[in-house]
């Protein structure tokens, strides 16, 4: 067995800004909002009913809020962090949102304090490259669900993600483990744990690169200083928030991003739009 790598400490801004500032970017609201359909649809396909999703930092922009959908159709939610004031400030959003939800500090998170078989579903999104035991944090995973597991991570084939690699953030390897950006990785362990993998694919496809920094940062660091280009992606006319969707503030929002999700929805093999597709995802099912 490989050495594990060692990992620097997250950027704090990463994931801070977002407890406050809620506007996340267009890609972000996009990613959430597809997510959302796909829990939707897993929820009513298989009838869950109790949910935990550990951890619950992966995905950038607000944190905490993945499950809000789950929540919104009637299951009991689990959320699970490492961090107290991020946990904090999540309670705090859920407040605002009206929403219940059972909140555990845990640490190390790859210990979950609940017992075998007590969520129909156990999940979480691009999480497992933070963690260092995200190998017993999966078999955690599998031990207090009782039917299902849904993990998804970066798809490193993608090309936004080799731009961020090899030319927009060259560090951030330093602060992540790349070899979970493997679903096949992930797959195998999941086997290894007697579980049936049912289904498996991409999501998150829309017509941009992944680059996992606002468009005005992408165009500062590949040397492109106009003016009128950085415009476009600046004031008050480019606010995106998930939470003003959320909230009711912005219903149209659902609307705009379904039609970037041209790509998303077309009727290719998935195998295909994994050439572009930011995440890929497995779902296993508990023997």
């Amino acid at each position: 067995m490989s050495a594990k790598p060692h990992l620097e400490p997250l950027p704090p801004e990463r994931w801070r800004k977002n407890l406050t500032d809620y506007n996340e970017g267009l890609g972000l609201v996009y990613e959430r909002l597809m997510l959302n359909d796909f829990l939707q649809a897993l929820q009513k396909k298989h009838g869950i009913q109790t949910v935990i999703e550990a951890p619950i930092y992966g995905m950038a922009g607000v944190s905490g809020i993945n499950s809000v959908i789950l929540a919104r159709n009637g299951a009991t939610v689990t959320l699970v962090d490492d961090n107290a004031e991020r946990l904090e400030h999540i309670q705090r959003i859920w407040g605002e949102l009206n929403l219940p939800a059972n909140f555990n500090l845990q640490s190390p998170i790859s210990s979950l304090p609940f017992p075998n078989k007590a969520f129909d579903l156990a999940w979480n999104w691009a999480a497992l490259w933070y963690l260092p035991d995200a190998e017993k944090l999966i078999g955690e995973l599998v031990r207090v669900s009782r039917n299902l597991i849904f993990i998804a991570m970066p798809n490193r084939a993608q090309v936004g993600y080799l731009m961020r690699k090899y030319v927009l953030e060259k560090d951030f390897v330093n602060y992540v483990d790349e070899a979970w950006a493997n679903i096949n990785r992930v797959k195998n362990i999941l086997r290894d744990w007697d579980c049936e993998i049912i289904d498996e694919g991409v999501l998150d496809v829309p017509p941009w690169p992944d680059t996992v920094m606002p468009a005005t940062e992408v165009l500062k660091r590949l040397g492109i200083q106009s003016k009128e280009m950085q415009s476009r992606f600046e004031g008050e006319g480019w606010n995106w928030s998930s939470m003003d969707y959320y909230l009711g503030k912005k219903p149209e929002l659902k609307g705009q991003m379904d039609r970037y999700a041209f790509l998303e929805r077309a009727p290719l093999p998935w195998q295909i739009k994994s050439i572009w597709a930011h995440h890929r995802y497995c779902v296993a099912r508990v023997r």
